[in-house]
């Protein structure tokens, strides 16, 4: 639960960019940006195939993402709502510009 604390304190984008470079490896950043990127596109009602060309995942990081999508804890679907909504946008707009 430490981690998650920490993680919860950090106060700006920067900070936040900066801790995950430390505690994180490149390629363990790149993949969950990249899963996130297709946890975007799929609450944005993309397709699996437009999914795919665009960010390079394989088929099997789709589907895992989807099942998170659609029988997680809700947590990544409410957060990406709620940056939109801050953002004065929906999910729709902000993944398909």
């Amino acid at each position: 639960m430490e981690l998650y604390e920490h993680i919860a304190a950090l106060q700006t984008v920067e900070e936040c960019c900066r801790f995950f470079d430390d505690l994180c490896a490149i390629t363990e950043l790149r993949a969950m940006e990249q899963r996130f990127d297709v946890a975007k596109m799929l609450h944005a009602g993309m397709v699996y195939t437009a999914i795919l060309n665009e960010t390079g995942a394989s088929s099997a990081t789709v589907s895992r993402v989807n099942r998170v999508l659609n029988y997680g804890t809700g947590a990544l679907g409410e957060l990406m709502d709620r940056v939109a909504e801050e953002r004065g946008e929906t999910p729709t707009e902000e993944t398909k510009e």
